[in-house]
């Protein structure tokens, strides 16, 4: 694959436990294990990310499957809130903005949920993420969940309208 940007991008809802997300998930839980020794255990259920609370979106780019995201309830967050989860582009496909298009696809199709404020948990062997976070007006959040106590744990939220 080049670095050419996506411009054969297809994003389109599917179960958070349909093929197709369980081997993009797959593939991101093999890359924490790469990155911190573990899978993230943070605790989810597939009915999470189905409307209208949540939902899972998978990208492809020239029918090849390429990246994922998921929005679920984010009740520790306050009304209207949902947390980003699962956030993944696989590596033959980096570099060409489709994480930055993944995101934009979760902030807005939270908002057509009803949700004001979108939350994430990330950690600090991924700096590319947190660039991704920071450069898209995502600033400095509460720790919550699992890993609130963790030293590499890093939260950040946006308000989306």
């Amino acid at each position: 694959m080049s670095n050419s940007p996506v411009t054969d991008l297809v994003l389109r809802d599917a179960p958070f436990d349909s093929p197709e997300a369980i081997t993009l998930i797959a593939e991101l839980q093999q890359e924490y294990v790469t990155r911190y020794g573990g899978q993230d255990e943070t605790p989810v259920e597939p009915g999470e990310f189905t409307p209208p609370a949540g939902l899972f979106v998978v990208a492809e780019v020239g029918g090849e499957l390429a990246g994922c995201v998921g929005v679920r309830e984010h009740a520790a967050g306050g009304e209207q809130c949902a947390e980003m989860k699962r956030m993944y582009v696989r590596p033959a496909f980096r570099r060409r903005g489709l994480a930055r298009k993944l995101l934009s696809a979760a902030e807005q199709r939270a908002v057509v949920l009803g949700y004001r404020r979108l939350v994430l948990e990330t950690g600090d062997q991924q700096p590319e993420a947190v660039s991704l976070y920071q450069n898209s007006g995502y600033r400095p959040h509460q720790n919550f969940g699992i890993y609130a106590d963790e030293a590499g744990s890093q939260y950040f939220a946006k308000d989306l309208v």
